[in-house]
């Protein structure tokens, strides 16, 4: 089994959903007691945080940068960024490291793809929807990602920041992002990319008629898959 390295922390809270999935993920291939050989490398996000606000990302590349450095010398054989926003460095952080770094959007894509859909909905950070790292790996697929409107984008990044970071669920909170939802329903969107780590807390396949893509599964699932390959 390869060892995996993830650069966690951004949130805890999402770190600890990567580390039961992909567990269970490997206990699911080989049975028994056999779980995941996993390196984790928790950074503080509020260093992170304030430096995405200041547009400030050399500092948060130098932070990914320092971690990984340290999960390779930890002796991780891949590298996971256990956030999608994080992933706007991430073709930096690969040409920095000497494994492979799994990405979050690619397997995305890969994995609706393999639906056949051709439209969906991409909810995340403001920097996730409104920057072109990721819908730029879904175009590489033919997949084009439709985003909430202004309003929509600022009420995700309200909720993100203020409940969902610290894991608090309410239900009023579900009914508006269900109503962001269907906007994009609306205009076309054929699946529903859950693309920031914390969202998958608050909407779950039950809650659509329509696929939902949450991103911290699939990325690690890929993980599991390069752990056994």
């Amino acid at each position: 089994m390869k060892k995996l390295g993830l650069v966690g922390g951004i949130s805890w809270v999402s770190t600890t959903d990567y580390y039961r999935y992909i567990n269970e993920g490997i206990n699911a291939k080989l049975g028994g007691l056999n779980y995941a050989e996993c390196i984790i490398y928790s950074v503080n996000f509020q260093e992170i945080h304030n430096n995405n606000l200041a547009d400030n990302w050399e500092a948060t590349f130098s932070i990914l940068k320092n971690a990984c450095e340290s999960l390779q010398k930890a002796g991780a054989e891949a590298i996971l960024l256990g956030a999608n926003t994080m992933h706007l460095l991430a073709d930096r952080v690969a040409e920095v490291i000497n494994v492979p770094l799994i990405h979050v959007a690619v397997a995305t894509a890969e994995a609706i793809r393999q639906k056949d859909l051709k439209k969906v909905a991409l909810l995340g950070t403001k920097f996730t929807m409104e920057r072109d790292f990721f819908k730029d790996k879904l175009a590489q697929k033919g997949i084009e990602a439709l985003v909430p409107d202004e309003a929509g984008r600022n009420y995700i990044a309200q909720k993100l920041e203020a409940e969902l970071y610290k894991g608090i669920v309410t239900d009023e909170t579900r009914a508006g992002f269900l109503d962001i939802i269907h906007q994009l329903i609306a205009q076309g969107a054929e699946g529903v990319i859950l693309g920031c780590t914390e969202i998958p807390l608050l909407i779950k396949q039950e809650h659509l008629d329509i696929p939902a893509f949450d991103t911290t599964k699939i990325h690690s699932d890929a993980a599991v898959a390069f752990a056994l390959s």
